[in-house]
């Protein structure tokens, strides 16, 4: 078993910068990339690609401050990463700036949200904007970015899905769409996978499939299917051998007839100790899953709320990757690039179900949330960011597997376009999580300049998912900083 030696120092930015240096042509895994060497010729610090933009000067309260101000006045169910939590003050584009104005690469893009980069000229503009002429009214009455918004996103949905609800989170999302499914069949069970994550609230929770994330309440009518996962899963990538898991459910623990089914094509986690992990589900499941679903009358929700808006690269949406067509589609993260916006997108016979009773949502469709989101799909397609993730994530999965060669401690490389998962283990037959080692490569890393997330039910898998706008020369640097840390451990 692998033994974890912490690095002995963090070098400081005078350290950094004022050590003899020459520089090198090294081949890296098909592209040339550089690197520094000290004069005896050992690896030092990578250095962060250069950006032409400076932050203006930073004159609020500190780190320090604001921490114990955090701590006084927030909810102690409040997190932060690092030792040293780190005040993010400016960003633009794939970085960001603390109160100091140094830059840090952003490989996190605040939990999946900002897909098309900080403070994205076309996007901020467009909010300004809408917030100028009127920043809040009512659905009861007519504004066209609303309806402008629904229009756009039906057409970058296949089939019948053309019917829009907007909501202000994933979870609300979520919530709305277990409780639409349970409307239209007349049932009320519900499965989803374990090790998933959809959201916070009652019913989100109950689909929710770790302790980590359940309180203490009541949860009904959900039931959690084996996980698919192709790293540690009982049927290793055999798809179909874990969807039957799905309906032994139907049979023995329902009615034989169900509301619906709830899964995400990649599961992705929040932030810290949680779920998902980045694990791209088993080839075949999805296809086989939904068979089953429809043979016992349920509907297919596909939760998009971070895998969805281009980040899987190869597609738009991460159900296309799986060759499968939802009955419901949940959005929420990356549509706004921030802005607190969300969305449910069903079938026009599905949709009628909610005008049986009142359903109204007094920020849901905001003029100024939904002026950001068409911005953020006209980003996307004008500067073809989806075809970024899909090189740039292709690449960099590539220079990670190859780092996974290099150093034991990696045990699995997995994810698509730029959403990416790399699982620390200390023993590669037992799997054993290595999560001491996690938080070490975590705190060094951002030392460094490179910021990246942190889940899995262990709390031993790095998530990588940075703006769209991600370079091959950003990707480098963050693989070079990863393999340093691991170097030095």
């Amino acid at each position: 078993m692998r033994r974890f030696i912490p690095a002995t120092a963090v070098l400081s930015e005078k350290t950094k910068y004022s050590l003899p240096l020459r520089r090198w042509r090294w081949r890296c895994f098909s592209q040339v990339a550089q690197k520094e060497f000290d004069n005896k010729g050992g690896v030092v610090v990578p250095k962060m690609p250069s950006f032409d933009y400076a932050p203006p000067p930073y004159t609020g309260p500190s780190a320090a401050e604001i921490l114990s101000k955090r701590k006084e006045y927030l909810s102690p169910a409040m997190f932060y990463l690092y030792n040293k939590p780190l005040n993010v003050v400016d960003g633009k584009m794939q970085y960001l700036f603390d109160e100091k104005g140094r830059r840090y690469l952003d490989a996190f893009g605040g939990i999946a949200t900002v897909c098309c980069g900080h403070c994205h000229p076309h996007v901020v503009d467009a909010i300004v904007n809408q917030t100028k002429r009127l920043q809040h009214s009512t659905i009861l009455y007519l504004n066209h970015a609303i309806a402008d918004l629904a229009e756009a996103l039906a057409n970058k949905l296949p089939g019948n899905l053309k019917v829009v609800f907007f909501t202000n989170s994933g979870t609300e999302a979520n919530e709305l769409a277990i409780m639409m499914a349970r409307l239209y069949t007349g049932c009320h069970d519900i499965i989803s996978l374990r090790n998933a994550y959809h959201g916070n609230a009652a019913g989100t929770m109950g689909a929710t499939a770790q302790s980590n994330w359940k309180f203490n309440v009541i949860q009904s009518g959900v039931h959690h299917a084996i996980n698919p996962d192709p790293y540690r899963g009982v049927f290793g990538s055999e798809g179909e051998k874990y969807a039957k898991d799905i309906q032994d459910l139907i049979q023995f623990g329902t009615s034989g007839n169900i509301a619906g089914f709830v899964s995400e094509a990649i599961q992705a986690s929040p932030i810290f100790t949680g779920v998902g992990g980045i694990i791209e589900l088993a080839p075949g499941y999805l296809p086989a899953a939904y068979n089953i679903i429809k043979k016992a009358g349920g509907l297919c929700i596909a939760d998009e709320v971070q895998g969805g808006f281009a980040r899987t690269g190869s597609h738009f949406w991460g159900f296309e990757n799986h060759g499968v067509v939802p009955d419901i589609v949940t959005m929420a993260k990356g549509i706004g690039n921030g802005i607190p916006l969300g969305a449910v997108i069903t079938t026009p016979e599905i949709a009628e179900v909610l005008t049986r009773r009142n359903y109204f949502n007094t920020f849901g469709g905001n003029p100024v949330c939904t002026a950001a989101g068409l911005a953020v799909l006209n980003v996307i397609e004008k500067e073809k960011l989806q075809d970024n993730a899909f090189v740039v994530g292709s690449y960099l999965k590539e220079r990670l597997i190859a780092l996974k060669d290099k150093h034991d401690l990696i045990g699995d490389v997995r994810g698509r376009g730029l959403m990416l998962g790399v699982e620390l283990v200390t023993d590669h037959e037992l799997k054993t999580p290595a999560k001491l080692e996690t938080l070490h490569v975590l705190d060094q890393m951002k030392e460094i300049g490179v910021l990246v997330g942190k889940g899995g039910f262990y709390g031993n898998v790095f998530r990588i998912t940075p703006p769209l706008c991600f370079s091959k020369e950003d990707a480098d640097f963050l693989v070079d900083a990863m393999d340093y840390t691991m170097s030095k451990m």
